[in-house]
């Protein structure tokens, strides 16, 4: 078939907007909620007030000195980027992955649509007699070296890929009855494998489409990529993904894989294959286990299977779940990592790789929507890292996804980076999309995510291709944010975002505001942790009164390191502060510090300051052992000279040393070593915060703060009884259960590590009847815990009396 005729069909994700179809018709949160009504929440009211908001904003603070991490440029990443935005953008990543690589064959250039489109055998029409030389996925490859970008490819774990360059399909009509869809236009016998009455066939051949692989054809297609471009190290391709979305597969690719895939099958696929690219190339980086979504980090792929079809009870207690231990798919797969590591003495997981659609009704996907989907849209983004943002979807729970994969990384295979090579907050041809997209960018790299490609990429006339100039080339020839983040703060973040950044090229300061209402602005600006500020800022703005260019706006000038700014309606506005030093001399090391006040967790450390050079001491950050290639453990500002560490080791021998930063980013010599001992004696305790968030007289919504201040703990129980006749419906951040007045909790796998001092915070909805007064105790792993005061609750008032979010406990 012709190119031209095939061009939708050949889009390796022709119907992914049909994913969150498919999650709330199959179920996959949970018992569905349909007909519930739920009380307006604080975030419908706020929308309401930011319409109507009038030019005073919120105030915006950046210091310099605090914050500071490297953002990786991955972060900006794209999948299958259009080549000459590539080029204008310098873009660091491009990926070739989506539902139509799983099962694409390198060695035909051929691949099987799945169920993006009727389950298809396809290929791309490139010289069959040069291949695999020459194929779709050379191109890509060879795009990306035009353009300095890095490649990511997928490849198969799913242990089928395409037969050959045929017509073929896995459901055909006329061998497997007639069916309740088909591609009508081009091959009339390929059905959409559903019956007329919406049910699956099963019993179909998988050699209809596609025949057996194993790890050495993974193997073989690194070989090949090595000798044809050189391996990783040496300009090759860098990152390979481990197949795509593979709890989904049960779905995707159901005519070869009909079961969901189980923890067992990911574990021992991943380690094959993972090891396989290694042999072949080991500097090539690997990204799994490549989940579709939330429910990703909690069941596995058998799991959603099973529990889609029977409801229920089966999401509170899955059967792979209970197979193996209870644990949560994500960190079980993280340990088995871990495992695999610890025996071989070699990574197979580089990256670990969730991929993340806002499931909000009207965002992800999809064009910009009314007023109201808007602006749901613009403030769905803090479900990346908000822990106070309650998911308004199915999900219906804090999700706080990088800060939740990161502790699922710290508690099962430290070392692991983070990425997140699909997702979309939609409308990528509006200016609302572009500001989510800005927004997003911003997320990403002050939460220290590791790497991402957005699908799919924007046109470069779109509005959300000029979300990523605003980072990567703001002035047409290269200028771009920061690689260093540093603290940026808005007094409200749904108003105007604020994210900031230094540029180690020549230590310019870069601050990008996104002001997400539909008035313009005026708010307060300052900036400290800089030397003596230049007298003006450039100004680069992007927003709605022009969507065709980024605009050089007039200079700001700049006194005493504050400014007044005016940032206009869905805007997104960039200053860019020239470094107020030129001097390169580095402050001198810090005085050797002394130790005092040593405890069993803790010891107050103080130092004799550093003399400055060519810029003043912002900062002192603190180390334990050598500063050479470790992170900080302990930061504090100019000028105070002491530092007290906490969570250390009871009966544990440490060493510390200084070193100065100054505003320039320079970096002091490490102060002479102090070594210490902690106290043997471990300490004992812990405390609860009880809080009310909401409460509509018939039901309420609470969150519980739990901290432990005795020794570290991993795995921990919750317990507690209500005094009223409370009845939780559903509970989030732990595994809940009630019998009668009495409550308990587990921890969900990816908080069950508490060390001294750390806290975590679970939330629950319940309704009552009558008062609603707090539990008088609580218990933390059998001993009684401390009460702190909590919050009081907020009242609100349903229409027709339903609490929102009635699941069954969970």
């Amino acid at each position: 078939m012709a190119v031209e005729k095939e061009t939708m069909r050949t889009a390796p994700r022709a119907a992914l907007a049909a994913l969150s179809l498919l999650v709330t018709s199959a179920g996959l949160a949970g018992p569905a909620q349909a007909g519930v009504a739920r009380p307006e929440t604080d975030q419908a009211a706020r929308a309401r007030a930011i319409a109507a908001t009038d030019a005073a904003g919120p105030a915006i603070s950046v210091d310099a000195t605090t914050g500071r991490h490297a953002i990786d440029p991955h972060i900006y990443g794209m999948n299958f980027a259009d080549e000459a935005l590539a080029q204008e953008l310098r873009l660091p990543l491009s990926r070739w992955g989506g539902n139509a690589t799983t099962r694409y064959n390198y060695k035909l250039d051929a691949y099987n649509a799945g169920s993006d489109w009727y389950f298809e055998n396809l290929h791309y029409n490139n010289d069959p007699a040069t291949l695999p030389a020459g194929s779709q996925a050379d191109k890509f490859v060879e795009q990306n070296h035009r353009t300095g970008t890095d490649s990511v490819l997928t490849v198969p774990l799913i242990g089928r890929t395409t037969a050959a360059r045929n017509d073929a399909c896995g459901f055909s009509i006329a061998k497997y009855g007639p069916q309740q869809g088909s591609d009508a236009q081009w091959r009339p016998d390929c059905g959409n494998g559903k019956k007329p009455d919406g049910t699956d066939i099963t019993g179909n051949n998988p050699a209809d489409t596609s025949i057996p692989i194993g790890a050495d054809f993974t193997k073989g297609w690194v070989q090949y990529l090595n000798g044809a471009y050189g391996k990783a190290g040496n300009g090759g391709v860098r990152f390979y993904n481990l197949d795509n979305e593979p709890d989904l597969w049960h779905a995707t690719h159901r005519d070869v894989h009909p079961t969901g895939a189980s923890y067992d099958e990911l574990r021992d696929s991943t380690y094959a294959t993972g090891a396989a690219i290694k042999d072949a190339d080991a500097g090539a980086q690997t990204l799994g286990p490549v989940g579709w979504g939330f429910n990703s980090l909690i069941y596995s792929g058998l799991d959603q299977d099973v529990c889609s079809k029977q409801g229920g009870n089966c999401w509170s207690d899955p059967p792979d779940r209970a197979a193996h231990g209870g644990v949560q798919f994500a960190p079980w797969y993280l340990q088995q990592m871990k495992a695999y590591d610890q025996a071989h003495g070699r990574r197979i997981l580089d990256y670990f790789d969730e991929h993340i659609y806002p499931q909000q009704t009207g965002v992800a996907l999809a064009d910009a929507g009314d007023a109201t989907t808007q602006a749901l849209r613009l403030r769905s983004t803090r479900q990346l890292w908000d822990p106070s943002y309650v998911d308004e979807s199915w999900i219906n729970q804090p999700i706080q996804f990088i800060p939740r994969m990161r502790s699922l990384v710290d508690q099962n295979y430290p070392g692991t980076k983070l990425a997140v090579t699909e997702y979309n907050w939609g409308a990528l041809n509006h200016i609302n999309g572009a500001l989510a997209q800005a927004d997003v960018l911003g997320i990403f790299g002050r939460e220290g995510l590791d790497l991402a490609t957005l699908w799919s990429p924007p046109k470069a006339t779109d509005p959300g291709a000029y979300a990523f100039r605003m980072f990567l080339n703001y002035d047409g020839n290269g200028g771009a944010f920061g690689d260093t983040a540093v603290q940026a703060a808005s007094a409200d973040q749904d108003t105007l975002s604020v994210y900031a950044a230094e540029r180690s090229s020549d230590h310019a300061t870069t601050i990008m505001v996104i002001n997400k209402t539909t008035g313009d602005l005026t708010a307060p600006v300052s900036v400290t942790g800089r030397t003596a500020l230049p007298a003006t800022a450039q100004v680069y703005r992007y927003g709605q009164s022009d969507l065709t260019k980024v605009q050089h706006a007039a200079d700001q000038p700049l006194s005493g390191g504050a400014f007044t700014g005016t940032f206009p309606a869905y805007s997104i506005t960039e200053y860019v502060i020239p470094a107020g030093s030129t001097g390169t001399t580095p402050p001198s090391a810090p005085g050797t510090p002394a130790a005092s006040a040593v405890g069993t967790d803790r010891a107050t450390l103080t130092w004799a300051a550093s003399t400055a050079g060519s810029a003043p001491v912002a900062s002192y950050q603190v180390f334990s052992g050598d500063p050479a290639g470790s992170a900080p453990i302990a930061t504090v500002n100019a000028p105070a000279t002491t530092a007290t560490i906490t969570e250390l080791s009871p009966g544990t021998a440490y060493t510390f040393r200084v070193v100065a930063k100054d505003t320039a980013g320079r970096s002091s010599p490490a102060s002479a070593p102090v070594s210490l001992t902690t106290a043997s004696a471990p300490p004992t305790g812990c405390t609860v915060g009880y809080s009310v968030n909401t409460d509509w007289d018939s039901g309420f919504t609470g969150n519980i703060k739990i901290t432990n201040q005795g020794a570290p703990i991993n795995g921990w129980q919750l317990g507690f009884s209500f005094t009223g006749n409370q009845k939780i419906t559903q509970g989030w951040n732990g595994t809940w259960s009630q019998n009668a007045a009495a409550v308990t909790v587990k921890d969900a796998g990816w908080n069950a590590a508490l060390p001294t001092g750390a806290s975590t915070t679970i939330g629950f909805n319940a309704a009552y009847n009558g008062a609603n007064p707090a539990p008088k105790s609580f218990t933390l792993n059998g001993k009684t815990c401390g009460v702190v005061s909590g919050t009081a609750a907020a009242r609100v008032v349903t229409a027709v009396g339903h609490a929102p979010g009635s699941h069954a406990v969970r």
